[in-house]
């Protein structure tokens, strides 16, 4: 048996010796035409792990996914196998599980996604044109929810109306493209002109065919990590609106329940929440009443 792998300097596993993982070489036809070992005891031990660090469930069907999003890690972090690797996060704690979780979620997203919620949100802003408001994007992504968001807000409210959001995935790295605020012109392409002037700068030169988010989207956004489901939410006022939309099809039913609470103890009486489009939250009637397509009111 190998000795516990070391932490290397930048906080991630030392890679294992290759001879430690010999005997695993040949278990399972998983693992036939494969780079790395993948028997269904690891498939198992991933969905363990993942469902216990971020609620997230895998059904059977991702095997091919994280296989594949997991090799990476491997290479990454010098691991010969996922054994070996697993093995490492279950006794330890550091930066490699937020690599492992990053690796893990699905992050696909685009700008006025589902716009009948900008319509609707647009016109609950306008009720309260001088109101102080509070919303909160949980699945801010790489940034084009949570801009859509505040662009939404700005047109309805004006340009110096009191209005703050609070983006937060559990991604660290999409969390940094957020709030870099870049993109590729040929992903802001369901933005009307007016949009693109008013709220990007078009790269130049060595930048063109990129543009960046002007700096009065940028500074109406607090970018963070937070985990839906830790109970240690960093938020000190109630918000007015969230949007926690396309994340709760990950989690199992007593998981969204226990976020759906959470979210309901962080909302204001009378609050907006904008869910998925294949989301539906019937069974939590004590908590929100729906108002509109994948629109709940805080009850």
């Amino acid at each position: 048996m190998a000795s516990t792998p070391s932490v290397t300097s930048a906080g991630r596993p030392a890679p294992a010796r290759a001879e430690a993982s010999v005997a695993q070489a040949t278990s399972g036809p998983l693992a036939q035409g494969r780079e790395f070992v993948w028997t269904n005891a690891d498939f198992a031990r991933v969905q363990a792990l993942i469902y216990q660090r971020a609620g997230i469930s895998l059904h059977d069907g991702k095997h091919a996914m994280v296989y594949s999003r997991l090799s990476r890690r491997l290479r990454e972090t010098g691991y010969s196998s996922f054994h070996d690797y697993l093995a490492w996060l279950e006794n330890h704690d550091g930066p490699e599980w937020q690599e492992f979780v990053n690796a893990l979620t699905t992050n696909l997203t685009a700008f006025f996604r589902e716009q009948h919620h900008f319509e609707i949100f647009a016109s609950h802003l306008r009720t309260k044109p001088s109101h102080s408001w509070r919303v909160w994007c949980n699945a801010a992504s790489t940034g084009e929810e949570p801009y859509s968001i505040v662009m939404t807000a700005i047109e309805a409210l004006g340009q110096n109306a009191s209005f703050k959001l609070t983006a937060s995935d559990i991604d660290s790295r999409v969390l940094a493209t957020a709030a870099n605020g870049v993109y590729r012109l040929d992903n802001l392409k369901g933005l009307t002109p007016d949009r693109m002037q008013k709220f990007f700068l078009k790269g130049k030169g060595s930048n063109a065919g990129m543009a960046r988010a002007k700096p009065e989207l940028r500074r109406a956004i607090e970018f963070m990590s937070v985990n839906l489901i830790r109970d240690d939410w960093p938020f000190k006022e109630p918000f007015d609106v969230v949007f926690c939309r396309n994340v709760m099809i990950y989690f199992d039913a007593p998981t969204q329940r226990r976020v759906l609470e959470r979210i309901h103890r962080v909302l204001k009486p009378g609050g907006m929440l904008f869910v998925g489009h294949a989301e539906n939250f019937s069974e939590s009637k004590d908590l929100f009443t729906l108002r509109g397509k994948t629109v709940y009111e805080r009850r």
